[in-house]
């Protein structure tokens, strides 16, 4: 039995408006879109798509899934997704990788890191 990752979902207030930041940020495209549900695939045909799900509640508190984004130049990644919309949070090291949290435009915290 096998079992592949093939979408990752963010609750949120606005499906459209965080698509926006999103396709953008990942490269990605819209390839479904139900009002309160949307489906954003990699324009690269590579890893999963990004599901974003409008719910009547705000997030309060940390997320308890995020996603983590790798990249050879964090510091460049980390300016063009603030420029985005992104908010950033902190960084962090641990031996081998280093990594700054970030939070999209309605405050899912993500991850951009560099291992050594």
């Amino acid at each position: 039995m096998k079992l592949d990752i093939v979408m990752v979902t963010f609750d949120c207030a606005d499906p459209q408006g965080l698509a926006e930041f999103w396709t953008r940020a990942l490269d990605m495209t819209v390839a479904f879109d139900a009002g309160e549900f949307m489906m954003l695939s990699p324009n690269s045909g590579n890893g999963p798509a990004l599901g974003l799900q409008r719910v009547p509640e705000p997030r309060t508190g940390k997320n308890r899934v995020h996603i983590d984004l790798s990249t050879d130049n964090p510091a460049a990644e980390v300016r063009r997704l603030v420029e985005l919309g992104a908010r950033e949070l902190g960084g962090y090291e641990a031996p081998g990788i280093r990594w700054r949290v970030l939070a999209d435009p309605e405050g899912n915290e993500f991850c951009v890191g560099i291992h050594e």
